[in-house]
């Protein structure tokens, strides 16, 4: 019997659902609730604290990536999955689309296109009647986006929503995003 050496890399684990294509497979870098945002090192396998919120502000979902998937700014195609209990880092979850909430990012100079996929968690009791981003409301939209701009504003960059557009849309995009 053969021995594996270490974990598997996340990062090239096949974006979709084997027994249900139309279900999105997400790897969670940093959970609900958490003033620290990780990220996974795909050359050093390993998870890095990347920064640390000030007092007060946190994560409002679990957040990760689309694994075998590179967006616009080089990282994996990140996503933001509504569910009724945080995960935890490495945790590997199965997805609904739902949307995605298109952004750019940068400072005068420079600016990047930085989208942010929104999804349910298959399972999620709380989250069963969400079928696409209208589902959320146009209040629950807007926090949504404030975070990510706030987020942003922290690191002295720009963060701007150029709109939210639906599941289709979000598919397309990780699908452009597949290596």
């Amino acid at each position: 019997m053969g021995k594996k050496q270490g974990l598997a890399d996340p990062v090239r684990l096949n974006p979709f659902d084997s027994a249900d294509r139309q279900l999105l497979r997400v790897v969670i870098e940093t959970p609900k609730g958490s003033r620290n945002k990780f990220a996974f090192d795909h050359e050093e396998h390993i998870y890095q604290l990347k920064k640390v919120l000030p007092a007060g502000m946190t994560f409002p979902y679990d957040f990760g990536f689309v694994p075998s998937t590179k967006a616009d700014d080089g990282d994996p195609v990140d996503v933001l999955v509504l569910m009724d209990e945080p995960a935890f880092s490495g945790c590997l979850l199965t997805c609904r689309l739902i949307g995605v909430i298109e952004g750019e990012q940068g400072d005068k100079k420079k600016k990047v296109r930085n989208d942010r996929i929104v999804a349910v968690e298959k399972d999620a009791h709380s989250w069963a009647d969400i079928k696409t981003m209208d589902d959320l409301g146009k209040h629950f939209c807007r926090e949504l986006e404030e975070f990510f701009v706030n987020y942003h504003k922290l690191s002295g960059e720009q963060y701007r929503i150029l709109g939210v557009k639906g599941p289709g849309h979000a598919r397309q995009l990780v699908k452009s995003g597949m290596r």
